[in-house]
This record gives C-alpha cells, structure tokens and sequence, in this order.
C-alpha cells in the first residue's frame, strides 16, 4: 500500500473520505483516503457526468460501447495496481473497498475490472508480486488472470461470452 504520509506528496485538494495528492518528485497525481475502510464498505457513490460511445483514458467502461466520465470528478485520480485495494461496481454506481485501507492509503483500482479492450495499453510499474507488467484490458487476460480479479458484470459476460466462441 502506498501512502502519503512523506515529504513526498503535497496536498492538491480535500473531499472527505480522501485527498487528492501530487507525488512532487513525478507529479503524478492520486487519490488517498482519510478515512478507515473495511472490505466490502462502500467508500462513495458515482454517477455518469457523461457517456460516450468511445473510451478515452478518463472513462470507466459500463456495456458495450457504453463509457463513463465519472462523477464527482476526482474519482479520477484512483490509479491502476494490479494488487487493488477498490473496486469500481458499476452495476450498482459503487466504490467499494476490496482490502482494509488505512488513512493515508492511495485507493487503487485493477483497470481490466471494468476495461475489456483499453484505448492507452500501458505497462504497469506496480512493483506487487501480483504485477502483470502489460496493461491492455481484460480481452487480453488469461482464464487464470481474470479469476484472480473482481471484476464488473459487464467484464464477467464479456468472459463469458469469450469462452462460448
């Protein structure tokens, strides 16, 4: 778990149950709780300000051609680890939390739970033992990759639909 609790990070701004945080060494941007969660509590509700029929890297997809740009906004900042300690359920428009959090812990989330073909593939730098390296969605995850994962219903029959070909 990363926290912000180091000379590393300064304050951008506050909403509740975490802040926004800026790494000053890269700039990166992230979202970290003030806030004790445990597994399975819902840390904040979501709504789609808008949807699109393509992806961009802001969006959290819902269906089929079917993305959201979050809102409120700073949900934006929750980044990728391929150990994730949130959940975004967007059946129910839900942030859940998978793993105790601490305040101080950088929410993180598996971008394939809710992305099946990525618009920007990236290579991920976690550094967990869990790390898939290649980040593209969850078209491109193993039977075995995927079952580690919780993943949204629209990615689970996007699996399942995958299997049936």
């Amino acid at each position: 778990m990363i926290t912000a609790i180091t000379s590393a990070y300064k304050m951008i701004s506050k909403h509740g149950f975490a802040d926004i945080m800026q790494n000053s060494s890269t700039g990166e941007k992230s979202l970290h709780a003030t806030s004790f969660f445990d597994v399975g509590d819902t840390i904040h509700d979501f709504t789609a300000e808008k949807v699109l029929e393509i992806p961009t890297y802001l969006t959290v997809q819902t269906g089929e051609n079917k993305h959201i740009i979050l809102s409120p906004e700073f949900l934006q900042y929750i980044n990728h680890s391929c150990d994730p300690n949130v959940f975004f359920d967007t059946t129910r428009m839900q942030v859940i939390a998978l793993k105790e959090i601490q305040p101080g812990d950088e929410l993180m989330f598996f971008y394939p739970s809710s992305e099946w073909d990525m618009t920007q593939p990236f290579d991920c730098f976690c550094g967990t033992a869990k790390c898939l390296h290649r980040i593209k969605g969850a078209a491109h995850l193993t039977e075995e990759e995927a079952a580690r994962y919780k993943l949204t219903d629209f990615i689970q029959q996007q699996l399942l639909n995958r299997t049936k070909k």
